[in-house]
């Protein structure tokens, strides 16, 4: 069964934001998503070239319509490219496959009778490109959807019969309850449709730059409005009036758009498709805006989110994760540098990154870096078990259009491993003489983070192929059946050993937005942490604060020559490198029983030298009467998590 995905073809009025990001990371991942699988996937974007408001740019612009539409769409195509997006085709509406395409559609309407000719006179906002009644309008003039002024307009004008496709619409609606998704979008446009359906005009004749009518109508002076041309595109793109190569892909599976174009996706276009007779896609998918630290973007407040400098700061996967994690799909999204940075220093580097890295470690350490899951079901078959519910459970978020349920579901992947590691701990298996289980311990890691990596390569594409490269194997349809869908378990192999995958970030790599009440001072903002200090030796909540406690995990121990008392650590505390601590725990604690355990490290001290060594941290710990236990948290616990 084949699939087709869609953006909308983006408006070259500007540059590209993080909006339009958002919908080409959510439709590239559904289709490497259906590749994977082994379906038959066709991926489609581009740009929307015509209308009045592209005419009106370009002469402020002082640049010929055709080079300033040009240069727009290749700004998006590039960003797309340096972002490898996977499209299969990225359309223009200045295509003349598209022209065409729209001619014959506009031919065949006119023909069947809905369309036809009259004259138009009413409220026209550039912005939208879109009519409205007086009562649509916000205090008789104002644009409903952007605010700005309308326009009185009377010209002639080819209509669609819009008003004769309601009750058809109406019932599809009722018919098909996912077709508009998330099903809370539904309401609007059911309710939009049972107000009345006005015929819509779909040509004009104050301006030249549009799909000329066909030339068997015989009417030069109009052009085609720029929804009927627009929303062809996902037709045209497939050769409709012309080759139709590719119309086999038709019925889309799956249109994402804005929220803020939903109605002329559920309702012109689904009419537009009856008329021609095509059947109506699957699924309209409609996603919410993103704010930036809870404000509007606009370009006036300075605070818009350029696509590009957030992937030049931080790495396109790491967006790519953010944007895709952080929101369920159809709620409007939030950009904070903050949210971003705690996610990919918790759930990249710690949960995913570190996992990694210690079975790299392990296994190089136990086994000379080969893995062979030949023991792995005979020691573990509760994780295997818990493994596979996750893995069967990802297709129904995916097909629900649920990203971010998607990647939370998937993440309980690298739970079962970390979780794995600290319930078996292959060191004291190593060292009881249980090397099977220690190695079948790690074995089992590594075919988790094997089958993980499959089902995020959607998502990560470049990622997941750096482990899988790490762990011999490939991501493709043949990886996919034989680990996800067969359920087998990876092959004798040796790892490779990479770099961290993902490098702790500890402040913002881009400036941050303005302030949204910059008349606030910094001195009404603080709190009280430098009030007078009491007496009896009370210190305040501030200065409490000022010490960094975290929770660590040993990654390295041993003792030092000639000391009795000392322990020299290698403490990982989600860094990008672990940190050195030299602790006198060493008549209390063997290096080898606190291997790979969890310790609590004051992690802001000046660096000391200790025996000639640097120590960078001190372990907290509690001494009495029966001697030295260390503090350490009651349940496990991320390396990095503050504690406090």
């Amino acid at each position: 069964m084949s699939k087709y995905i869609t953006t909308p073809i983006y408006y070259v009025n500007g540059e590209a934001h993080i909006g339009h990001a958002y919908t080409t990371f959510i439709a590239d991942s559904m289709a490497r998503y259906e590749k994977l699988k082994g379906e038959d996937t066709y991926f489609l974007t581009g740009t929307d070239e015509h209308g009045q408001k592209i005419e009106e740019s370009a002469q402020k612009n002082d640049k010929p319509t055709q080079q300033f539409a040009d240069e727009i769409s290749a700004g998006f195509k590039n960003l797309w490219d340096d972002f490898e997006i996977s499209y299969d085709k990225f359309i223009r509406t200045t295509d003349e496959e598209h022209k065409i395409g729209v001619q014959k559609a506009f031919e065949v309407m006119y023909n069947k009778g809905d369309i036809y000719k009259d004259f138009y006179e009413g409220h026209y906002c550039v912005s939208c490109e879109t009519f409205f009644t007086e009562t649509q309008l916000v205090d008789g003039e104002f644009c409903p959807d952007c605010g700005r002024s309308t326009n009185i307009i009377k010209e002639e004008s080819y209509f669609f019969r819009l008003s004769k496709y309601e009750d058809a619409l109406l019932k599809h609606y009722a018919d098909n309850p996912d077709f508009i998704m998330p099903r809370s979008r539904a309401n609007e446009v059911i309710n939009f449709v049972k107000g009345g359906l006005r015929d819509l005009s779909v040509t004009r004749t104050s301006f030249t730059w549009g799909v000329k009518m066909p030339e068997s109508i015989k009417d030069d002076k109009h052009v085609m409005y720029v929804w009927l041309d627009a929303l062809l595109n996902y037709i045209t793109a497939l050769g409709y009036g012309k080759d139709e190569a590719n119309m086999h892909y038709w019925p889309a599976s799956v249109q994402f758009v804005g929220k803020d174009i939903l109605r002329f996706h559920a309702i012109y276009w689904p009419a537009f498709l009856m008329s021609l007779d095509l059947p109506l896609p699957q699924h309209i998918g409609a996603h919410g805006w993103w704010t930036r630290d809870g404000e509007k973007m606009s370009k006036s407040k300075g605070n818009v989110v350029s696509p590009r400098e957030v992937a030049d700061a931080y790495g396109v996967e790491n967006l790519r994760y953010f944007m895709l994690r952080e929101v369920p799909f159809g709620q409007d999204g939030d950009f904070s540098q903050r949210a971003f940075i705690d996610r990919i220093n918790s759930e990249l580097s710690n949960d995913l990154g570190n996992l990694l890295n210690r079975i790299i470690g392990m296994s190089g350490k136990y086994s000379d870096f080969e893995i062979d899951s030949v023991d792995v079901l005979k020691y573990h078959t509760k994780e295997i078990d818990a493994m596979n519910t996750v893995l069967d459970s990802l297709d129904a978020y995916m097909e629900n259009l649920q990203t971010h349920r998607y990647l939370e579901e998937l993440w309980k992947l690298f739970s079962i491993g970390n979780k794995a590691i600290e319930e078996h701990a292959p060191w004291v298996k190593m060292k009881e003489g249980k090397r099977d289980e220690a190695l079948a311990t790690v074995a089992l890691v590594a075919n988790i983070l094997a089958k993980a990596s499959i089902m995020l390569s959607p998502v990560m594409p470049k990622t997941t192929s750096t482990i899988a490269d790490a762990l011999s194997f490939s991501i493709d349809h043949a990886g996919y059946r034989e680990l996800i869908e067969d359920k087998k378990l990876l092959k004798l192999f040796n790892i490779k050993p990479v770099p961290p995958l993902f490098p702790r970030v500890e402040e913002p790599l881009m400036a941050e937005a303005p302030l949204a009440h910059p008349n606030v001072s910094e001195e009404s903002s603080k709190t009280e942490d430098n009030s007078k200090k009491e007496e009896d030796n009370l210190i305040e909540i501030g200065q409490f604060f000022e010490t960094s406690l975290k929770v660590g995990v040993v990654v390295e121990a041993e003792e030092v020559p000639k000391s009795k008392k000392l322990l020299k650590l290698q403490v990982d505390l989600g860094e990008e490198r672990p940190r050195q601590v030299v602790a006198g725990i060493r008549e209390f604690y063997t290096p080898e029983s606190l291997l790979n355990t969890q310790v609590c490290v004051v992690a802001n001290l000046k660096p000391a030298k200790l025996m000639g060594m640097i120590s960078e941290g001190m372990l907290l710990a509690a001494k009495d009467e029966e001697g030295l236990c260390l503090v350490r948290p009651e349940k496990p616990k991320k390396a990095g998590t503050p504690i406090g």
